[in-house]
C-alpha cells in the first residue's frame, strides 16, 4: 500500500507513456503506409523504414520512462558510459552499417529512381550502367545488360553521380 502512494503519480505517467508510445506507433505506421501507396513503394522497404521509427521511439520511450522515474543521475552517468563505449567501439568498427541504413531511409523517401529503372554511377574506377532489381536498407542491387548482378551499398550512391537512363531495361539501348 505505501509502494502505491509513494509511486502512483510515476504508474499514471508511465501508464499515459505507454499509450502514447502505441498511439504513436500505429500512427507512424499508417503514415509510412499511406506514403508508400502513393508513391509505389515496396512492401519489404516499407516494413524497414516502419521497424526503424518504432526503434526511435522506443529509445525515446524509454528516456522519458527514465526522466519520469526519476532514476539518479550518477546512475545514468556510468550505465551511459559503459554502453557508449562498447556501442561506440562497435559502430567505429563498422560506421558504413549505420550510414548504409541511413541512406536506406533516404532513399526511400526522396529519391528520383525506382526498380526497374536502368542507372549510370558515375564512378571514375567502376562506372557502372545496370537496371535496379531491388532497394534494400544496406544496398541496391543491379544487373547489368550482360546479367552480371551487382550490389551498391546505399552511402556511395550519395557519393557519386547518378543519371537515370530509362524507365527500364528492355526499352534501353546500351551503346558499347
Amino acid at each position: 500500500m505505501n509502494f502505491i502512494k509513494d509511486f502512483a503519480l510515476e504508474a499514471v505517467a508511465t501508464g499515459i507513456l505507454m499509450i502514447l508510445v502505441v498511439t504513436s506507433r500505429i500512427i507512424i505506421s499508417k503514415l509510412v503506409r499511406r506514403f508508400a501507396r502513393t508513391t509505389h513503394r515496396i512492401e519489404h522497404r516499407t516494413n524497414l523504414v516502419i521497424k526503424y521509427m518504432h526503434l526511435l521511439t522506443t529509445i525515446l520511450a524509454i528516456i522519458a520512462l527514465i526522466i519520469i522515474w526519476g532514476v539518479q543521475t550518477n546512475d545514468i552517468i556510468i550505465a551511459i558510459s559503459s554502453i557508449t563505449t562498447v556501442v561506440g567501439v562497435a559502430m567505429f568498427a563498422q560506421w558504413s552499417i549505420l550510414s548504409n541504413i541511413t541512406s536506406g531511409i533516404i532513399l526511400f523517401f526522396s529519391f528520383p529512381f525506382k526498380i526497374g529503372d536502368v542507372i549510370r554511377i558515375h564512378d571514375k574506377d567502376f562506372p557502372i550502367e545496370a537496371e535496379i532489381e531491388d532497394i534494400r536498407a544496406f544496398h541496391v542491387a543491379l544487373k547489368t545488360k550482360d546479367g552480371e548482378r551487382v550490389i551498391y551499398p546505399n552511402n556511395l550512391l550519395f557519393q557519386k553521380g547518378i543519371a537515370i537512363m530509362k524507365d527500364h531495361f528492355e526499352d534501353h539501348e546500351f551503346v558499347d
